[in-house]
């Protein structure tokens, strides 16, 4: 008997530019169905951005019908207002998961690129060459932002088989 294919939507939250990436567990390997890029920064105000992005969430959760969706945290900065808007623009991704009852799990950077490339400390293009490479990406999507997305939603699947540590803050 086949199980259910798992499907994880992965996300790189960004206010001028946000990765998502599709991917589909099929007996126990990764498909990437689809990535591509939410571009919020075509706008100037911050709230329209805000609003773009959560209109454009719910439409990958309701197209895609994710089974959960993967975020890659945000890491320090040391621009507080930065940080804040990112933070803003990660929290109306998450509601539009919310709504659908869809669970979300973050990973940091530093993990989905040790997951990806085995480096820590990888380059956006190093992550996006070892996807490329590992999983015959034809049509590399020209965002790194995406296959960023892609890589997430990946590194969510690796630690399915590892042991969980508390969720609490």
């Amino acid at each position: 008997m086949t199980e259910k294919p798992l499907r994880i939507l992965g996300i790189d939250p960004g206010t001028t530019v946000a990765g998502y990436g599709l991917v589909e567990i099929r007996n126990k390997v990764p498909v990437i169905l689809n990535m591509g890029t939410i571009i919020p920064g075509k706008f100037s105000d911050h709230y329209e951005r805000l609003k773009y992005l959560h209109e454009r969430a719910l439409f990958l959760v309701n197209e895609y019908q994710p089974d959960v969706m993967a975020l890659e945290a945000p890491f320090y900065g040391k621009n507080v207002q930065s940080m804040l808007k990112l933070g803003r623009g990660q929290g109306v991704i998450m509601a539009a998961a919310l709504f659908h009852g869809i669970p979300i799990f973050e990973y940091a950077p530093l993990l989905v690129k040790q997951a990806i490339t085995g480096m820590g400390r990888a380059s956006k293009e190093q992550v996006a060459y070892f996807l490329q490479k590992v999983y015959h990406l034809n049509d590399l999507e020209k965002s790194l932002d995406a296959t960023d997305a892609v890589a997430v939603a990946i590194c969510h699947f690796i630690q399915l088989d590892k042991p969980q540590k508390s969720k609490e803050f």
